[in-house]
């Protein structure tokens, strides 16, 4: 198994940029993430490590890459920031290309490196502080850039339009009630118990989704809302492109959007990406303690309706499945448990990948990688060969993921090794299992 030695990326975000800078731009930029933006713990972290390499084979690129040095955690740090740092900044503008290159492109931030370093390190912490770096200097992928530009904007990834919104929850309401007469999407409502949030792409190119979530919210008896104006978009590339600023200004509007509406708490549809932006990331660049509001990711949200018996099970789905585990929810947040006790519940064959839970491999596109778009895609899906191998073993024809990147990423790894297997978000298995009560039946 395996895909052809690959061809040389031409990328206008890092070629043309890297023609514009000077190396007195570059290297008052470094100083000044270096001095102003860094503490004790780059410090500590540059001073601990003792190049042991016991990181390389937690690193799904390393293994896939055959075990090549260039590829581990610690090679990508060496090949980056410890020249930077080495070089007091005094770098040029070909080397920080390759800086952006290796760390936008090579490195999914996933973390599962970080478990397996005798000393602790987070090395994705260092890997995105070059990608820190190079976005204040404009080197970002051209198609990563773009989607931050959108978010910049229009405050939602996909540049939706504010009628489009509003005409695809109109749709989506309509199709919703062809299952479930009385489902809706209401909009501003204050004061509900729920306010439902969802990643960018979903209007755009996964609307079936919201049909979905009205029709799970009906036969839940949920309290819910959706916002009308700016906040419904959870998503936010510009964490992982290094552009904190527009990160920041994108969480904040999320968070107040559930705050006008008096909302008891958010709940975050299927995206690893979104939590860890919207409870982790844009809190602490804010300067916020905490987050303002309440919120749970998806997988929370099913886990309660279906233990408390708000939603019942009428037939268990009957295909064999297994999971991916989003990095950012399993070995981040812990509901690798809660994500197989809802797959249990509703599936009736389910193989565990190995390894999983928090060991499990990352889907190879979280972390922005897969923002970097097309050119990108054959070395994302060549550096993921371990997954491909880890879903062949486990003889299923469905993959249940409850994470965007996720399910975009193993469809390219499903396509590009002809794994021939199909990929579901879990709402997908829900609606169809789910014991609609007979006067909600359309």
């Amino acid at each position: 198994m395996g895909l052809p030695k690959l061809p040389k990326v031409s990328d206008p975000g890092l070629d043309e940029t890297a023609k514009m800078l000077t190396p007195q731009r570059i290297e008052e930029v470094i100083n000044r993430v270096i001095q102003k933006e860094t503490a004790a713990r780059l410090k500590v972290y540059m001073n601990t490590c003792v190049h042991c390499g016991l990181c390389s084979d937690a690193c799904h690129w390393f293994l896939s890459n055959d075990r090549d040095p260039r590829f581990s955690p610690v090679g990508k740090v060496k090949q980056t920031l410890w020249e930077i740092l080495r070089k007091k900044g005094r770098v040029d503008p070909d080397f920080l290309k390759e800086c952006s290159r290796i760390a936008h492109t090579e490195c999914n931030v996933c973390r599962r490196c970080s478990m397996y370093c005798p000393f602790g390190i987070d090395i994705a912490y260092l890997l995105l502080l070059v990608r820190r770096i190079c976005s204040l200097l404009g080197l970002v992928p051209q198609f990563l850039q773009d989607t931050v530009n959108s978010h910049a904007v229009t405050l939602n990834q996909m540049w939706v339009k504010q009628d489009e919104w509003i005409d695809t929850l109109q749709w989506q309401e309509e199709d919703a009630r062809d299952e479930v007469k009385t489902a809706r999407i209401p909009l501003d409502k204050e004061g509900a118990e729920v306010f439902y949030s969802i990643i960018g792409p979903e209007p755009k190119i996964l609307a079936q989704l919201i049909a979905n979530m009205a029709q799970i919210m009906t036969v839940g008896g949920v309290d819910w809302t959706m916002p009308s104006l700016d906040g419904w978009d959870n998503s936010n590339m510009a964490m992982y492109s290094g552009d904190f600023e527009t990160m920041g200004r994108v969480e904040r509007v999320h968070h107040e959007a559930a705050l006008r509406l008096k909302c008891r708490r958010i709940v975050m549809g299927e995206c690893g990406h979104a939590f860890r932006g919207a409870m982790y990331d844009g809190p602490k660049w804010l300067g916020w303690k905490e987050p303002p509001i309440p919120l749970i990711h998806a997988i929370d949200f099913y886990h309660e309706l279906l233990t408390s018996g708000r939603i019942k099970i009428k037939q268990k789905f009957e295909e064999p499945v297994t999971v991916q585990d989003p990095c950012n929810v399993v070995r981040g947040r812990g509901l690798g448990g809660k994500l197989r006790e809802i797959v249990r519940m509703t599936c009736a064959n389910f193989t565990e990948p190995e390894p999983g839970l928090e060991h499990n491999y990352c889907c190879g596109a979280g972390g922005g990688t897969i923002n970097c778009g097309p050119p990108w895609k054959p070395s994302r899906v060549k550096g993921n060969r371990v997954k491909a191998e880890q879903f062949e073993a486990t003889g299923a024809h469905i993959i249940i993921t409850p994470c965007h990147n996720c399910h975009s990423g193993i469809e390219d790894i499903v396509a590009g090794y002809n794994l021939g297997m199909h990929v579901k978000f879990f709402s997908e298995i829900l609606v169809q299992v789910m014991d609609v009560p007979e006067d909600l039946q359309a």
